[in-house]
């Protein structure tokens, strides 16, 4: 009898001594267990930034003023003052003819509208006294009309032998020489303005109801890299090209120092718009079939916020909807998490983009 109850005791020391040595290793357990699930990320909240809606599109460069300066009159150079790219002001003489003949014609043309003017003042005298009809008076005030008339056309004639430039610019190319004779309608050499320089592009459709002319407009050139001119948008064509879907629009781009020429290739970027707005890094964002999300860290914990997305810039999201300043969004390790998951917050700032806030839409 007494054997069984040592049995008896013996099992149930074994089973105490069990039960205690599981309860002493569960917490153990639970706290690795609960390490285990925690996941480490790395956060950033939400930044409020000035932020640009721009378009990008090529054109070429044309001269806000550009002439062919050809003359009018037939004679031979006496005065020549063209040097390729050399600037000139309005109303520089370019080019003089021989006008030699032209100006003795003027000479002649104004005795003889003088003299017509002292018979019709002799006559118109006389008349007063009834010594000569009034017809003869109407006849001389006739001639002195007809003189006047011969001498502006003689006055043209002479201007004629003089190109001037009709605008500052710069010149072109040109192949005349000193004493050359030239026929009327001859080819002299190009004039440009330079100062500014029309650049014509087209906008996508789509963009046409945000389009506004004074819209701020840059421009890059392969020519000089690294550097942008500035403009504006000056004109909007009244119509859509049914082939292209685009609207021609044109800017004015300043030229300082003279480096862009007519004629050449430029990248545009027309700002739409600035504007405030929220963003956070691209990588934050995730994407499943339609839905836009980010993870939000909350007391240790991880919350999916369904967001709505704007604009895209280099390495930044404009989120419209869903978030606030205040929100801490996991930047790294959110493709291991399920919302509600335990993390651990990384101080780091190595994930975060550098700051641009340009969103460019291709043309």
């Amino acid at each position: 009898m007494w054997k069984q109850w040592l049995v008896g005791l013996a099992v149930i020391v074994t089973v105490l001594v069990g039960a205690g040595i599981y309860l002493n290793q569960q917490p153990v357990a639970e706290e690795q267990n609960q390490r285990v699930k925690l996941t480490t990320v790395s956060i950033s909240k939400p930044q409020l930034r000035q932020i640009k809606d721009q378009i990008s599109a090529v054109g070429n460069l044309r001269p806000v003023d550009s002439v062919e300066l050809m003359t009018e009159a037939s004679g031979r150079v006496v005065e020549l003052n063209l040097r390729s790219g050399q600037p000139v002001q309005q109303g520089q003489v370019l080019l003089r003819l021989d006008d030699r003949q032209a100006r003795a014609d003027l000479a002649v043309l104004k005795a003889r509208l003088s003299d017509a003017r002292r018979q019709y003042e002799r006559t118109r005298r006389l008349r007063a006294n009834n010594s000569v009809s009034q017809a003869q008076v109407d006849e001389l005030q006739t001639s002195v009309a007809v003189a006047a008339a011969e001498l502006e056309a003689a006055k043209v004639r002479l201007e004629n032998h003089r190109i001037e430039a009709p605008f500052a610019g710069v010149i072109g190319l040109s192949d005349i020489s000193l004493g050359a004779f030239l026929q009327a309608g001859s080819s002299i050499t190009t004039l440009d303005s330079s100062g500014q320089l029309e650049l014509n592009f087209s906008v996508p459709e789509r963009f046409v109801g945000q389009v506004r002319v004074g819209q701020p407009v840059s421009a890059v050139s392969p020519a000089f890299p690294g550097e942008s001119f500035d403009g504006q948008l000056v004109q909007l064509a009244t119509r859509i090209s049914e082939l292209s879907r685009t609207l021609a629009v044109r800017a004015v781009i300043d030229n300082p120092g003279g480096k862009l020429r007519p004629g050449q290739f430029m990248s545009a970027s027309l700002t739409l718009q600035e504007r405030e707005a929220l963003v956070v890094p691209e990588q934050a964002v995730m994407v499943r079939g339609d839905e836009k999300y980010v993870f939000v860290a909350e007391d240790g914990v991880a919350r999916r916020v369904p967001i709505q997305i704007g604009n895209r810039m280099p390495g930044w999201v404009e989120i419209t909807e869903g978030l606030s300043l205040e929100d801490a969004v996991v930047v790294t390790g959110q493709d291991r998490l399920s919302s509600g998951n335990r993390i651990r917050v990384l101080e780091s700032e190595r994930s975060i983009p550098e700051n641009r806030f340009e969103s460019v839409r291709e043309s």
